[in-house]
């Protein structure tokens, strides 16, 4: 039986895998965001809260700022450019044909597939989720930065970093066998060492 948001979801990703250009993309995953409700947004921010307090400290106080900078800083840049019509000046192609390719694949069945998924951070919807992959695939495919943002800290002292124009992070690699994990498609490198 299909659920209730999967046309919705579909829909979004279909959009999206038609985009070529940083603009384009950056456009229609604005208008998909746009859709979230003041109500959703309030459920998805809730969502990361839970998660975030189920953390112990003082893990939790440090890792705090940067999940609200990877899903809410990065939802007010989207809108502000799309506001402010800076797409429209960006037309130079999506980076990363293959990696943007497998991560619209990602989307529906990331969404969806409720069991062991792992992208949920708390969420309680599978739009929610969706709302996830939106605002991580503009910081990745139209920002061009890492799917989480520079500095956020990871169990063992280690942190995503930015050396010149690269970025490293300590579990890149690591996520591989998670089959709808943003690491998957991230242009991070592993970090050395980790």
């Amino acid at each position: 039986m299909p659920q209730p948001d999967a046309g919705q979801i579909a829909g979004a990703a279909s959009r999206l895998s038609q985009c070529r250009t940083r603009g384009e993309l950056g456009r229609a995953i604005a208008e998909e965001a746009g859709r979230f409700s003041l109500y959703d947004l309030q459920r998805i921010g809730g969502g990361i809260r839970r998660e975030v307090e189920a953390l112990p400290e003082p893990y939790r106080s440090r890792v705090r700022p940067y999940f609200e900078e990877q899903i809410f800083g990065a939802y007010h840049r989207l809108m502000c450019s799309h506001r402010s019509g800076a797409f429209a000046r960006m037309d130079d192609p999506i980076p990363d044909p293959e990696h943007f390719s497998a991560f619209v694949a990602l989307i529906p069945r990331g969404c969806l597939d409720r069991k062991g998924s792992q992208t949920d951070i708390g969420f309680s919807k599978p739009l929610h989720t969706l709302f996830y992959y939106l605002v991580t695939g503009y910081t990745i495919f139209v920002e061009g930065g890492p799917g989480h943002p520079v500095g956020t800290p990871f169990p063992g002292g280690f942190a995503v970093e930015r050396r010149g124009n690269e970025y490293y992070c300590p579990i890149r690699d690591k996520e591989e066998d998670v089959p709808f994990s943003i690491c998957n498609v991230c242009p991070a490198r592993q970090m050395e060492g980790v």
